[in-house]
């Protein structure tokens, strides 16, 4: 038993049956106390009430400082790898692998509580390959993870020895050791047979039952028709929007097993985000759809009209481009300037994404610009990631616009020798912007008009660390500058020029905002933020809304048309994503 210490009150949980109390009373006690066993073995056969049990605990685990539950995760059909997605997601580092999951909850030392039911029907994919066997799951994630000492974990084994019982504590509700189980699971064509078809013959997999979606593909494993079954699920798009995207993950992952196009890398870039999504189809389709653009076209375009009933869906996609930087670039034809991972700056055309032209301030290897701000289509201030200092480009035949982005840059470069926080870590300024915006490393925020000299910026702090990017947007109409910033700090905040930066953050999270942009649309000024732990995140800035989407690229920079195409960028390339804005927030 653990050690003695405050409990809650039992009494002040939901009721419980009377047979049940003493469990759950032993299940409070260990979860409240200190210093004894950080693993607690529910176990039991089928129907003895462990899931009652857990369920139980779950609704009251609130109301106790020891019981709450950092992440509850649903073993049944999970390999370590999905297990891995789904406990990151809810902790709020975002879908990582095991390997990296485990190095994040050991650098990050907050107690963790886990509650896993159903660990021993954990595991999908082929039989003979690990991911479906419970036992690796424990050994690549759940033993690392109980090996850290900040970490416990409720865990339901059923009546197997998945998890040593030495050490821990356990709580038996016993049953028959027999099983109350009968019979084997279903066939692929039983589970077939209940799937309704179009009139065309083929099946709809968007009215088909949940135990279907759930099990066809593990039926199909078991067909023994030398693979035709799985091959046929596999080729039918409108499974992989419906049916078990863990499942699908599992089987996916067995390199044995021949696939139809660029499947399996389109799954592999979009499977993180699927397995999150529990939404109707057009969602599903819409990331799937996402993921296909530029690498496999046929599946791209039999998606395509589905993902088109989205609020948003995916344009184009150049996955050949590693992209650094973004920026619109001022003119009557706003174009985009990007920057890549050699130092390249290039135009790209909004509507294809077409490389238009290499701009003439592209330099070498040694430069790898992490913000651009172009004041018109030739001149330029970059911002240099490895020095963390502002560089300016401008033509010969431009002797102004030479002058006003070199003193900016000097300006920044002057401040930065005196003190080390002044030096840069955002910049920001282009098509939309009024304002060339420079972010530092003690948290303040600089505007310098791009068009004209200026002595020195209109600055302020705003951030409590470095900020990590930065937007402006003018609102002309209503006669108003907005200034977005983000930092280290985990938040987003707001500076209506005319006034103060705002006190309260428009988001504040644990994770840490990597890239901002901002337009204003025919609906309004829409904010974009790209966060380290891959969520994406659009604000409907005057009412507030949020829309989440699940991208299935990593983006480290964004930019924002007023006609709402969302530029993003990162290691897997520049893509262009098309939001519907008068449904967005719907």
């Amino acid at each position: 038993m653990t050690a003695a210490t405050v409990t809650p009150d039992i009494a002040a949980w939901p009721p419980l049956q009377e047979r049940e109390r003493a469990h759950g009373r032993r299940l409070l006690d260990w979860a409240a106390g200190t210093g004894g066993p950080r693993l607690c073995l529910v176990r039991g056969t089928a129907g003895s009430g462990k899931s009652r049990l857990l369920a139980w605990f779950m609704a009251g685990s609130a109301g106790h400082p020891r019981t709450v539950v950092h992440a509850l995760v649903l073993a049944e059909g999970l390999t370590a790898e999905s297990f891995a997605w789904e406990a990151g997601r809810l902790l709020g580092y975002g879908p990582l692998d095991p390997a990296r999951l485990i190095e994040r909850v050991a650098l990050d030392e907050r107690p963790v509580l886990f509650l896993v039911p159903d660990l021993h029907r954990s595991g999908a994919g082929p039989v003979d390959l690990p991911s479906a066997d419970p036992a690796t799951l424990v050994a690549e994630l759940l033993v690392p993870l109980l090996e850290l000492g900040h970490v416990r974990a409720i865990v339901e084994v059923g009546d197997t020895e998945l998890l040593p019982v030495d050490g821990a504590e356990v709580i038996d509700l016993g049953g028959d050791r027999d099983g109350t189980e009968s019979g084997g699971p279903p066939s692929f064509a039983d589970l077939l047979a209940t799937v309704p078809h179009t009139a065309e013959g083929r099946p709809d997999w968007d009215g088909a039952p949940a135990p279907a979606l759930r099990d066809i593909l593990a039926a199909a494993l078991r067909a023994g028709d030398e693979g035709a079954a799985v091959r046929g699920l596999l080729s039918d798009p409108g499974f992989l929007v419906h049916g078990s995207a863990t499942a699908l993950t599992a089987v996916l992952a067995d390199e044995r097993l021949v696939v139809p196009g660029q499947l399996r890398q389109v799954w592999r870039r979009a499977a993180p985000g699927l397995t999150g999504l529990y939404g109707d189809g057009t969602e599903r389709a819409a990331l799937l759809h996402a993921a296909a653009v530029g690498t496999d076209a046929p599946l791209a375009e039999y998606l395509r009209p589905l993902a088109e009933r989205h609020p948003w869906s995916a344009v184009w996609a150049r996955p050949d481009v590693p992209v650094t930087a973004l920026a619109l670039v001022p003119g009557a034809e706003p174009g985009l300037l990007a920057a890549d991972v050699t130092g390249r700056l290039a135009g790209y055309d909004l509507d294809t994404g077409a490389l238009t032209a290499v701009h003439p301030a592209s330099g070498t290897s040694s430069v790898r610009p992490d913000g651009l701000a172009p004041r018109d289509g030739r001149s330029v201030l970059l911002l240099d990631g490895r020095t963390e200092a502002l560089l300016s480009h401008a033509p010969e035949d431009d002797p102004t616009a030479a002058f006003v982005l070199a003193h900016i840059a000097e300006h920044h470069g002057s401040a930065a020798l005196t003190d080390a926080k002044a030096r840069v870590t955002a910049v920001a300024g282009g098509a939309g912007s009024p304002y060339t915006v420079v972010g530092d490393r003690s948290g303040g925020l600089h505007l310098w008009p791009p068009a004209e000299y200026q002595d020195a910026p209109r600055s302020r702090p705003v951030h409590e660390g470095p900020v990590t990017a930065v937007a402006a947007l003018e609102l002309a109409d209503e006669g108003l500058t907005l200034v977005f910033s983000a930092g280290a700090d985990g938040s987003v905040r707001l500076w209506e020029t005319s006034d103060e930066p705002m006190p309260a953050p428009v988001e504040q999270r644990e994770p840490m905002p990597l890239a901002l942009a901002a337009a204003a649309t025919p609906e309004g000024p829409v904010l974009a933020v790209a966060w380290s732990d891959g969520a994406l995140h659009l604000w409907h800035v005057l009412t507030g809304r949020l829309r989440p989407l699940p991208l299935p690229h990593p983006t480290r920079t964004l930019a924002l048309t007023p006609g709402g195409l969302l530029l993003t960028g990162g290691p897997e390339g520049l893509h262009a994503v098309r939001l519907r804005l008068d449904r967005l927030w719907d």
